[in-house]
Order: C-alpha cells, then structure tokens, then sequence
C-alpha cells in the first residue's frame, strides 16, 4: 500500500525508486572485494558443506531483519549519520569511543581497497601495481567530490552493474555447469563444532554491518520509514540470493577452492576466458565501491574533527591511505577484517537492545 500522496503513477515510481536507491547502497556496502573474490563466501559457507546452505539462509534473514531494525530507528530517531546513530546506540560517552574506532576501520578499510586494487591489477591483468592503486585513488575522489549526492549517484550507477554481471556469471555456474573433479584432499568440511555454522553466519553478518550502517544511515535523510525499512528488507534479500548462487557455484569446485586467492577468478576461469575477465572487471568494481563507502564516512568524520573543507580533507584522507595501501593486500585484510567482525558484533547488540526497548515502551 502506497503512502499519502504517492498514489499517481509518477508517484509510485518515486516510491519504488527510493526503495531501489537504499537497496543498491546496502548490497554495495556489502558486496566488495572480499565477496566478489569469494573468498568471504568459501570461508563462512561453503567450507561448512551441506550445512553453509543452512548458514545462507540465516544471513539472508539476518541481513534483512537488521537494515530494516536500522533504518527503522534512523526515521524513529531522525538520525541521518552514522555519528549520531553511534551516540544513540552506545551514549554519548561510549558512542565517541565506538566512532573514533570505526574512523580507525574506514581508514584502514579505504586502505585495504586501494591494496587489493593493485593486486588486481598486478596478479590478474599483469599490469603495475601502482598503477591499480592511482586509477582506484582517483576514481574515489571523483565519485565523492560532491558528498552524499555523488555517494548515492556513484552507487547507483556501479552497483547495479555489480549485481547484474554477478547474477550472470554466478548464476550461470550455479545452473549450469555441473561438478568439477579435484585433486585436492577432500578433508575440508570445518569440524569446531556441530553448529559452528551458525556462528559463522552470525560473523559473516556483524563484520559486514559496521560498514553497511554508515551507508544506510544516510539514507534516512533522501526517504520516510516505510521506503527506509522497505528498501533495507529488499536489499538484505536480493544479498541472500547472491550469497546462495556463489555459495551453489563455489561448491561445485570443493575442495580446489579453498587453495585459491581469489576464487571466483579460478572458477569462471574454467567457464572461459571471457567470463574470468568479466569478473576480473566485477572484482574491480567491487573493490571501488567498498572504497567509496569507507572513503566517504572517514572523510567525513575527518572534515567534522578538523572543521576543514570536505572536499579538502577526502583529498587527504585519501592521500594518508597510499602509504598503507602499497602494503600486502593478504596482510591487510588478515589484520583489518577480524576487527570488524568483533565492532559489528557490538553494534548489532546495541542495536537490538535499543529497538527492543523502543518497542517496549511504545507499547507501554
């Protein structure tokens, strides 16, 4: 049903539309370079076997239940950044200490990003690392110039790219191509625990959301709450399905999989040549938005900080992260990803606690 006022036809595509815009800019805070590389899904899904089909399905729920609690709270609160949201989740006092390690995570989040930019374009298109570096350097500071329009216009023109050539290509081998013979030791099913899959859901969720937030948040400001909730619930379920289709196709390379860098490459690679540098282009555009979402809230918060110009300080921001970023990108992600995981824990918590205890006392 159709709010007040968006009953024509112009405005019920505007309505669908605004729900489109926070769909696309949830699945491009989550769907980066770890996700397009499959690195994420052969670690949290399908080294658990059967039971990572299980797992897809409870991140599926996970994802959607949370970006609808959050946007929920952002139009209950009129929150419209993620600063504000941290204060009100965690108090003013602690809310200070969670942001200014969230800044610490964009920083090195943003550096990662520019890292494995480099290593795209040094392991897969035999071209200069720095060169995949500069090129990613300048296409963020480009599509951040303007602030938030540019950050929705850039995902809207990126991430539906994204998606499509992911349902392909994904879809394609999950359909079509049947199960390829290994080599490889067939003892790699994870074995902590009967229901560890649950937990790895549970973490794939978390480490993810700490960068969704500061992405959904915004959107508060550009819809109502019946758009916010809605376009969160689509954009969780529309990432469920892309978990299930990489989750499908990656499984049919089991175990040669887990021996790879980049897994997603190894497995179009054995469709055809065209299909791996498709992804190769997939992978890199990936990379580009997971930079855009970590560049924009660290800049951000760095011209708030500073009180200098935005433009001026994502200038810098992005300068201080080229040193980091010509570290290993392995290494970077093997320091930087763990944290994340135990920062979006804590805010799933104090998101959950403060949407219960709003609902209490509305209900009182």
């Amino acid at each position: 049903m159709l709010l007040p006022g968006l009953n024509t036809k112009k405005g019920q595509v505007t309505y669908i539309k605004k729900q489109l815009v926070i769909a696309m800019g949830y699945l491009g805070a989550v769907i980066g370079a770890g996700f397009a590389s499959g690195q994420e899904i052969v670690k949290f899904f399908v080294s658990y076997g059967n039971k990572g089909a299980e797992g897809t399905v409870l991140s599926t729920f996970l994802f959607a239940f949370f970006g609808g609690m959050l946007l929920y709270m952002a139009h209950r609160q009129k929150i419209s950044n993620y600063q504000n949201m941290l204060d009100y989740l965690f108090g003013k006092r602690w809310g200070k200490i969670v942001d200014f390690m969230l800044a610490i995570f964009l920083f090195m989040g943003l550096s990662t990003m520019l890292s494995a930019s480099g290593a795209v374009f040094y392991e897969h298109l035999y071209l200069s690392k720095y060169a995949g570096i500069l090129l990613a350097y300048i296409a963020v500071i480009i599509a951040l110039a303007a602030g938030k329009k540019s950050l929705v216009f850039s995902y809207n023109l990126l991430v539906p790219l994204k998606i499509v050539l992911l349902l392909i290509i994904s879809g394609y081998i999950a359909l079509f191509v049947g199960e390829v013979q290994s080599t490889f030791s067939t003892t790699y099913i994870h074995s902590s625990g009967k229901n560890a899959w649950v937990l790895s859901s549970l973490l794939y969720v978390a480490y993810n959301f700490s960068l969704a937030m500061v992405v959904l948040t915004e959107y508060q400001s550009v819809s109502n709450s019946q758009e916010g909730i809605q376009g969160a619930v689509y954009g969780g379920l529309v990432l469920g399905l892309l978990v299930l289709l990489n989750y499908t196709a990656l499984s049919k390379f089991m175990p040669s999989v887990i021996h790879y860098q980049v897994p997603m490459l190894y497995i179009t690679g054995n469709v055809s040549v065209l299909a791996k540098y498709v992804y190769t282009l997939v992978l890199w555009v990936g990379i580009l938005t997971t930079a855009i979402a970590n560049a924009y809230g660290f800049a951000q918060r760095f011209a708030q900080f500073t009180g200098i110009n935005y433009v001026v300080g994502l200038i810098i921001c992005m300068t201080l992260a080229l040193p980091v970023a010509t570290q290993s990108f392995s290494s970077l992600v093997h320091r930087v990803y763990p944290i994340f995981g135990l920062l979006g824990i804590l805010i799933l918590i104090a998101l959950t606690y403060n949407f219960l205890k709003t609902r209490l006392i509305k209900q009182s």
